[in-house]
């Protein structure tokens, strides 16, 4: 029976013993797995190259500096294309999540049996794969490009999205569905004036979540040939250009930090 200090008090609490024993037997196999993952990652590295990283970081830190400028002309057009894929593919996302959530949403469902799972498949497919993972798929079926990137982002956002907005529409006021409902308002209509108007705040904080984060998964979709200004920078890393890797960089982290203090105001705002 161990004594708890809680100030000038002593408390004394019974120690359960089956708690006891389930707490460290957690503690064991959870250090038993720590060990066996840390073998198994240390077995495959080539510690070799991990010492000598700091020397080659340093190598081509070097080399990146100072970035070559007069490449930037050629890193408008990708820069657009990459907000243009984070835009328009958070747009197509959510003209598609919006169903799903409904669906998936225990208080709008049509039916609890048989829809709800599919759309609740729908979420959780959606957000099990990586957004390079559509891009690369999608890249081998309609080819490289832009529209394969846009593609990868609307798929990865649609589970996110529904899953984010089914939960708000559950946790509406019944009390104003009622209100509605008792007028004789058809089930539509319900919808339009008693749901809507409540996760409408809500929707815009996602959608506006959302597009911050596409924004960074778009600038690497390019990496798999997806379009963006990945594309650059891969071909600048092939062609082992340092200078205009570290442009291209730059350039992604203002892209990043603009994006972050716009979705940061608009948040504001709806708040």
């Amino acid at each position: 029976m161990p004594m708890i200090d809680k100030g000038d008090l002593k408390v004394w609490q019974v120690r359960d013993r089956n708690k006891q024993l389930l707490r460290w037997a957690m503690w064991f196999f959870g250090a038993l797995a720590f060990v066996i993952a840390w073998k198994q990652i240390s077995d495959q590295t080539t510690w070799e190259y991990f010492w000598d990283s700091p020397r080659i970081m340093a190598d081509i830190g070097g080399r990146a500096m100072p970035p070559k400028w007069d490449y930037i002309s050629k890193l408008w057009k990708p820069i657009w294309d990459t907000l243009n894929i984070a835009t328009l593919g958070t747009m197509i996302a959510l003209l598609m999540a919006v169903p799903v959530a409904f669906m998936a949403a225990r208080n709008t469902t049509p039916s609890m049996l048989f829809v709800r799972p599919i759309a609740l498949l729908i979420i959780v497919s959606t957000r099990s794969v990586n957004s390079l993972i559509w891009a690369l798929l999608l890249v081998s079926i309609v080819g490289p490009g832009v529209f394969a990137g846009l593609i990868a982002i609307s798929i990865r956002s649609v589970g996110f999205c529904a899953k984010l907005l089914y939960e708000a529409i559950e946790e509406i006021d019944k009390v104003q569905v009622e209100a509605i409902t008792a007028t004789g308002a058809k089930r539509w209509q319900v919808m339009v004036y008693g749901i809507v108007p409540q996760i409408m705040p809500a929707f815009a904080g996602i959608a506006v979540f959302r597009w911050d984060i596409n924004i960074r998964e778009s600038t690497v979709l390019g990496i798999v040939g997806a379009g963006g200004i990945g594309l650059q920078l891969q071909g600048s890393l092939d062609m082992i250009r340092w200078p205009q890797v570290s442009l291209i960089l730059l350039v992604i982290l203002v892209a990043v930090v603009i994006s972050e203090w716009v979705s940061a105001k608009v948040r504001g705002a709806i708040i």
